[in-house]
């Protein structure tokens, strides 16, 4: 397997596609050869009696090693890089290939960065990297040089019926069609209607004015990492939608690229947002 597979695979496409679904896939198809309930290539399915994979979903297997953002931080910094290497420079007591799985990888520092590079640069022997970026635009251009990278992408068709899937229904037995943007990912979708059903909302009764609206007004985004990527990215859907609409395209595009770029500064500087998102429904929501 070691001769065949590369050692260090960035898979690389937007949040929600499912990158993470398929690195653990490939894991496990990986690390259950010798075992019991082991991956079915045929179905291209995990066994969930698999022992690999119960490890893994325990995060307890030894010869597997996660890195992601901690809940509390902005970026990945050097310290968990080094424990990382700290664990690839031990020795096991299998022969086992031992794979490390960085997820959104646009979050490492400068720091954290370098101290990859160097031990991707010559990894030791049997440890496979798979890397997972969320935004391409962010990555290094001396890490991804480093890696075989696989874009992932898929068609909204595809998103439709992977989200189906998941859901065991009809998406739109459940949400306005209003509310679906042809860049949707299965991830995004399936996010969307678990907190709607949190939130006790019924999504057939909103377009997406008045679920803008409603985000705003209640404040759903406070402190919700995934509402308030959720409510920017509807937002970019009404300009889009706007935009086909309107008679004065430039002061539209200027303001929507204005407004993104407050956005991603209010991230970079930990700035006041509720301010910038009542000035979007003054101006251009309720306007």
């Amino acid at each position: 397997m070691k001769k065949k597979m590369p050692t260090k695979i960035l898979l690389s496409g937007k949040k929600g596609l499912g990158k993470s679904t398929m690195a653990y896939h490939i894991i496990n198809y990986v690390l259950s050869n010798t075992e019991d309930f082991k991956y079915d290539s045929n179905k291209l399915t995990i066994n969930k009696e698999n022992r690999s994979f119960k490890l893994l979903q325990n995060n307890s297997h030894p010869n597997f090693y996660l890195i992601d953002l901690l809940n509390d931080k902005k970026n990945i910094d050097v310290a968990q890089i080094r424990e990382m290497i700290s664990y690839t420079n031990k020795s096991t007591f299998n022969n086992m290939a031992r794979f490390i799985l960085i997820d959104n990888i646009e979050n490492l520092n400068k720091n954290s960065v370098n101290a990859l590079l160097k031990i991707i640069e010559e990894p030791n022997e049997n440890v496979f990297f798979i890397l997972i970026n969320n935004n391409e635009k962010l990555i290094l251009p001396t890490l991804k040089s480093r890696c075989l990278t696989f874009k992932i992408n898929l068609t909204f068709n595809q998103s439709m019926n992977v989200s189906n899937k998941i859901l065991k229904k009809n998406l739109f037995d459940l949400i306005n069609y209003d509310l679906i943007s042809h860049y949707n990912t299965p991830g995004e979708i399936v996010n969307l209607i678990n907190f709607s059903k949190d939130k006790n909302i019924d999504l057939r009764d909103y377009t997406l004015i008045n679920f803008l609206n409603l985000l705003i007004d209640n404040g759903h985004y406070k402190k919700n990492k995934f509402v308030k990527n959720l409510l920017v990215n509807f937002i970019e859907l009404f300009f889009l939608k706007e935009y086909k609409l309107s008679r004065t395209k430039n002061s539209l595009l200027n303001f929507y690229h204005s407004f993104i770029a407050k956005i991603n500064n209010t991230e970079k500087f930990n700035l006041d947002e509720e301010s910038l998102f009542l000035e979007f429904k003054s101006k251009l929501l309720n306007g």
